[in-house]
């Protein structure tokens, strides 16, 4: 509606957002939520550890929690990608987006997640999500027993460690950059774990499964799937333009409600919790952010209206 400021926009439609948006829609506030569908998880199959939905799709957990937002007419969704916030007035923000459109909101909320740089290894995006993982918690059942890759260039030591409560069968792939203390590579090797610090040339496999790492001197090692640590970075600019402050995990800084530093700006899920990045997690920090807004705007409010 031409000329209406929105009590808060959310950026970005995946489980922090949605959750958000539900609070927000059971609150009575008016909000926009903004959705490009470009969910980093697409990529996967299933999507694990969310009570009640173990094992869905990813796809269709966002198209249920559409469902129930689609319930509260107060909510927009809007499928369009943002391209700048700016605080434009004493009292809100003004957002823009791709296709020009402009839209104003008091609150602004965060949930834009974050996206993957994985290691330089030849093919390896074509294993990625299928038979190659980032999270043990999230896919390291569906693989457990199974002669599995540890592929990391950081925190190489910690994953495998990890990863050992579902397989003992491991190999460790440093790929010539990641760094094992001593210490660390005679316990992983007392645990009858191989080290490789040769750089790889490729994986080899077919429709998405992993079936074996190739070493730069020629060297085949079977592996059935794995982990791997991607490098983690925001998706848009949003939080650094605005000027939130960094955690200790790269994340935007926020208390118990999602609010961050700047005024009237909050974060949830990934975008903030980094580590550990769970969707459930995700969720319940986006409930909480919907809840801090609610509780502020009520606060707000009440005293001026």
């Amino acid at each position: 509606m031409e000329g209406l400021i929105y009590d808060c926009a959310i950026i970005g439609g995946g489980p922090a957002g949605l959750s958000a948006a539900l609070v927000l829609g059971r609150s009575k506030r008016n909000t926009l939520l903004f959705d490009d569908d470009h969910g980093r998880n697409l990529v996967t199959w299933e999507a694990h550890g969310f009570l009640t939905r173990d094992g869905i799709q990813p796809s269709e957990l966002k198209k249920l929690g559409r469902e129930d937002v689609g319930k509260y007419d107060c909510v927009q969704l809007k499928k369009k990608r943002v391209v700048s916030i700016k605080r434009i007035t004493e009292t809100h923000y003004q957002l823009e987006t791709a296709d020009g459109d402009t839209f104003h909101s008091v609150k602004i909320i965060l949930a834009t997640g974050v996206k993957e740089k994985l290691p330089n290894i030849p093919d390896i995006e074509k294993f990625y999500g299928t038979s190659l993982y980032s999270c043990p918690y999230c896919d390291g059942w569906e693989i457990q027993n199974q002669p599995l890759a540890i592929i990391a260039d950081k925190m190489v030591y910690e994953l495998a460690k990890k990863v050992y409560n579902w397989s003992k069968d491991l190999v460790v792939f440093t790929n010539g950059v990641g760094r094992l203390e001593e210490d660390e590579k005679a316990k992983l090797e007392a645990k009858g774990i191989k080290v490789h610090e040769e750089m790889i040339d490729g994986l080899e496999g077919e429709n998405g499964q992993l079936r074996r790492v190739r070493l730069e001197d020629g060297t085949l090692v079977d592996r059935a799937g794995g982990f791997t640590t991607p490098e983690w970075s925001h998706t848009t600019p949003f939080g650094k333009e605005l000027g939130c402050k960094i955690n200790d995990h790269g994340g935007i800084a926020t208390d118990d409600y999602g609010r961050t530093n700047v005024w009237n700006v909050y974060a949830a899920g990934d975008v903030s919790q980094i580590v550990p990045s769970q969707l459930i997690i995700a969720a319940g920090e986006g409930s909480a952010a919907g809840i801090g807004v609610n509780g502020d705007l009520t606060n707000e409010y009440f005293d001026t209206e």
